[in-house]
């Protein structure tokens, strides 16, 4: 089963032999590999390219092993690019597989030579345009564009969006929307069929890889409870405004264990540097700033989520705020949570102040978007109460209510826009509706 993975092959070939090194960063098992070594290389011959000028490394390979020594690769990889009237296209998979060893030409011991160095040399090379991909417990990929030092440019990959992964499901949109809010959009789990298959992938995919990762790359020995039970916490909490204090709370009250809030903070870091969570700081719309403290966490992909949770929370609206995230994020949107402050008098007209929210803020260039996520707007007074904090907002941008609803979309006397959750997510335009 191919996913056209559209979106990224067309960053990758616009970044075509830009004179930067091209890093696939993104979560682990998402697809980084498959774009790279299947779609970006059939592209690339189809343009006229020959496979002879194609120069794949797969680190992680036993036959790939003598390459992990960065002098053996460099001497590999110039020995094969060694025409310079040749173009090539040199793709390195899991490069952070690539051993940091003593420089054999100087005495210093502390002089090290490791992969940067090879990648900064090739890049030199004008007859040479460099790919790579890499995320581990030895180097997550979020950290190999601070080894390149600004000449790295980076495609950042995240799982399926629903349109790729309804473009590879057999069934209709809407049994495709339940699956999907369910088990998420790693790739592989399209070619499992049962419930049982799926959540043993995912929950693999936790513990075995994601969880040691973070534990090793990080080397975490004597906190690892903490750092599962946070993961637990924050599962349980998306689209819940939170802070490390808080959260600090928890543990206490709910948990009877005392974490700094220092810790907790450093934590969530990890996941965020691993791909795992992304946050939305509070925007305040009116007051044209931001707002520190409290914010939002989402999972990069809500089938993780899910399973995290042995699939017991399946709150439809806050799953669906969490996807409705994530696809503004593959849109490369900046997203923030919109904070709306308004006066009014109460019952005994005394003056009172109070905030609305609006789920997400989506800033692109010159274009803002208001985007807020409803079950359903069915009811006139439920309708009006999800519209009250966008109505006080007085600039010209577009509002956009999405629901979970399968509904034929229109505005209202405002001017603001509903659209049912499928037709939001598969339309690419939906935002210009």
């Amino acid at each position: 089963m191919i996913i056209e993975r559209k979106i990224y092959l067309d960053k990758l070939i616009s970044k075509r032999e830009n004179g930067l090194i091209k890093v696939i960063t993104g979560i682990r098992r998402c697809g980084k590999s498959f774009l790279l070594f299947e779609l970006y290389h059939e592209y690339l011959v189809s343009t006229g390219v020959s496979e002879d000028n194609i120069v794949e490394l797969v680190l992680d390979e036993i036959s790939y092993a003598k390459y992990r020594n960065p002098m053996e690769l460099d001497q590999y990889i110039r020995a094969t690019v060694s025409d310079k009237k040749q173009k090539y296209y040199v793709f390195i998979d899991e490069i952070q597989k690539v051993s940091e060893i003593q420089n054999p030409y100087v005495d210093d011991k502390e002089a090290k030579i490791g992969f940067v160095d090879v990648l900064l040399g090739l890049m030199k090379l004008k007859n040479v345009d460099l790919y790579v991909t890499g995320s581990n417990s030895k180097m997550l990929s979020s950290d190999l564009l601070t080894e390149f030092r600004g000449r790295g440019d980076e495609i950042r990959m995240n799982p399926l969006t629903f349109a790729e992964f309804y473009s590879a499901y057999e069934g209709d949109k809407r049994n495709a929307w339940r699956e999907y809010y369910t088990y998420g959009g790693m790739p592989f789990v399209l070619s499992l069929k049962t419930h049982e298959e799926r959540s043993k992938y995912l929950k693999d995919l936790f513990s075995k890889t994601y969880i040691s990762d973070v534990l090793e790359h990080n080397k975490i020995e004597n906190n690892q409870d903490v750092l599962e039970e946070l993961l637990n916490i924050v599962s349980s909490a998306i689209g819940s405004l939170t802070n490390p204090n808080k959260l600090c709370n928890t543990f206490r009250s709910m948990r009877q264990v005392r974490v700094a809030p220092a810790t907790i903070s450093k934590y969530l870091d990890y996941f965020i540097d691993a791909f795992l969570l992304n946050k939305a700081y509070r925007y305040d719309i009116k007051g044209k700033k931001y707002i520190d403290t409290p914010l939002k966490y989402y999972f990069s992909d809500v089938g993780l989520r899910n399973a995290r949770l042995n699939f017991r929370q399946q709150e439809e609206n806050h799953i669906m705020e969490n996807v409705i995230y994530n696809e503004l994020f593959a849109r490369d949107f900046d997203i923030d949570v919109g904070v709306v402050e308004y006066n009014y008098r109460d019952e005994d007209k005394k003056s009172r102040r109070t905030q609305l929210e609006v789920d997400f803020v989506a800033n692109k260039g010159s274009k803002r978007y208001y985007v807020q996520s409803a079950l359903s707007v069915e009811d006139e007074s439920k309708r009006l109460q999800e519209i009250n904090s966008l109505v006080r907002v007085s600039d010209s941008f577009k509002k956009i209510v999405v629901v979970r609803d399968n509904i034929m979309p229109w505005h209202d006397e405002n001017g603001i826009l509903y659209i049912g959750i499928e037709d939001f997510l598969l339309d690419p335009e939906s935002l210009e509706k």
